[in-house]
């Protein structure tokens, strides 16, 4: 039997799913998050199963090179020269031995056998059968020693690409690095924006709460909740008539840090998929004008879906590269704007775990020098006395302050904002201050790694 696709006639089991999605992310190298969504659609799993198969997706990719470093003690040729599909399902086990208390430990073996009689063939499922019974003898003994080399301990403890790991220590010190990376494996908190043109957020606490729903403000943005328990938030009717939007609470800080007023003009560089526009939009109580680009048409569709949603009048959306801006509108002609650039997306792992094995020190260095680029055509359409919002979802100094005093640097006409941090210097001792900007990091607020800067265009 091939070592693709489900067995025809039966509905796929959470493993078998998760056994799909990991081997075709590996052989096409596509995104996890997108391949598991559409297969969730397709299968009629019960919400338990679901939530099995998406903790098998994203944990075996979070926990990649630990599950591999300890598998090549028990396979005889090692990981790397097995089939795909036997390699993510031998993957996935040992992720459920590890790290998931609540599944017997006799149901990961048994359904990882029949599994591999399923796909392939009696010596394979013979194979897969040892090696998972030599890992439960030795379970205890499984461990990360310690007299590694801080970054190889680092990378295995955690599961991070090793010359990531010795780059943040370089940047931000060992112990830093580590809380970094032991935040990046802790699932994201479910977080969610109150539009504030229909509701207040004590309104919308009390409205989560009278329907059983653990909700807190949140810590970060006041004009955050934080849900425990509501599952997808999308699928409510507070989301469908505009009340709430989902978005991270690091997220929030962008537009704050804008601080557009009713009446402005302001033009959002790279925008998509819409929620700093729509929570500008928000803050300027529907009143002036945003200009909201993004350089793909279908992503143009999400902004306008979103903003529909919530009740915006006050957003036009066009397509176009935001190098060109600058062809398209006259110098000197907003009062606000934001470039919430292109990035890394280092700061964001946790949310998509795929992102740590697919990146390199060359995609960081081509991206910093795109993001100068940007800078620059930006700076030309703002008006004398406007403020330029920087912002990524990225950790990296190249691609943050590194790139703001690149900027200045060249930039006789721009200096730091009179009050750098603005409404944000309330996170001024609990984030890190970098090059006038604000730097969080993912361990300090359980929330995506962000960086915000805000430039003046002097008068």
């Amino acid at each position: 039997m091939s070592g693709s696709g489900k067995a025809k006639g039966r509905p796929a089991s959470p493993r078998e799913l998760a056994l799909n999605v990991l081997t075709e992310v590996e052989q096409e190298g596509a995104y996890s998050n997108l391949l598991l969504n559409a297969a969730l659609q397709k299968a009629s799993l019960s919400r338990a199963d679901a939530g099995l198969a998406t903790e098998l997706v994203y944990g075996t990719i979070s926990r990649l090179n630990t599950l591999d470093y300890f598998l090549d003690k028990f396979v005889n040729k090692g990981v790397a020269k097995l089939q795909p599909w036997v390699r993510a399902l031998l993957r996935f086990s040992l992720y459920q031995l590890m790290y998931l208390d609540r599944i017997p430990e006799h149901a990961a073996v048994s359904e990882a056998v029949n599994l591999a009689k399923r796909r392939g063939h009696q010596g394979i499922s013979g194979m897969v059968n040892g090696v998972l019974r030599s890992v439960l003898r030795q379970k205890d003994e499984l461990k990360i020693p310690d007299a590694l080399p801080p970054a190889r301990r680092i990378a295995l403890r955690h599961s991070h690409p090793e010359w990531l790991v010795e780059r943040w220590m370089l940047q931000y010190g060992e112990a830093t690095a580590e809380a970094i990376c032991a935040a990046n494996n802790t699932p994201p908190a479910v977080s969610v924006r109150v539009n504030t043109t229909m509701i207040s957020r004590d309104a919308m606490l009390e409205e989560l709460r009278s329907h059983d729903l653990t909700a807190e403000p949140s810590a970060l943005s006041p004009y955050g909740i934080v849900v425990q328990g509501g599952g997808n938030m999308a699928l409510t009717e507070w989301y469908r008539e505009g009340m709430i939007s989902i978005q991270d609470e690091s997220s929030m800080l962008v537009a704050e840090a804008v601080a557009p007023e009713p009446g402005m003009r302001v033009l959002d560089c790279c925008a998509a998929p819409g929620g700093k526009t729509a929570h500008m939009a928000e803050l300027m109580k529907d009143e002036g004008e945003i200009v909201a680009n993004d350089i793909h048409t279908h992503k143009g569709k999400l902004i306008r879906e979103q903003v529909a949603r919530l009740g915006l009048d006050c957003v036009t959306t066009i397509t176009g590269d935001a190098l060109e801006l600058s062809s398209r509108f006259e110098p000197a002609s907003f009062d606000r704007i934001l470039l919430d650039a292109p990035c890394s997306g280092l700061g964001v792992i946790r949310r998509k775990p795929d992102l740590k094995w697919g990146k390199s020190p060359e995609d960081i260095a081509e991206i910093a020098a795109l993001q100068r680029r940007l800078l620059h055509t930006a700076a030309e359409l703002l008006r004398p006395g406007g403020l330029l919002v920087y912002s990524t979802c990225t950790i990296e100094p190249a691609e943050n302050e590194e790139a703001v005093a690149d900027f200045l640097a060249d930039r006789a006409d721009f200096a730091l904002a009179e009050d750098a941090l603005g409404p944000l210097s309330r996170l001024r001792e609990a984030a890190l201050v970098r090059g006038g900007g604000i730097q969080i990091l993912p361990q300090h607020f359980h929330s995506d790694g962000f960086y915000i800067a805000r430039l003046r265009k002097l008068p």
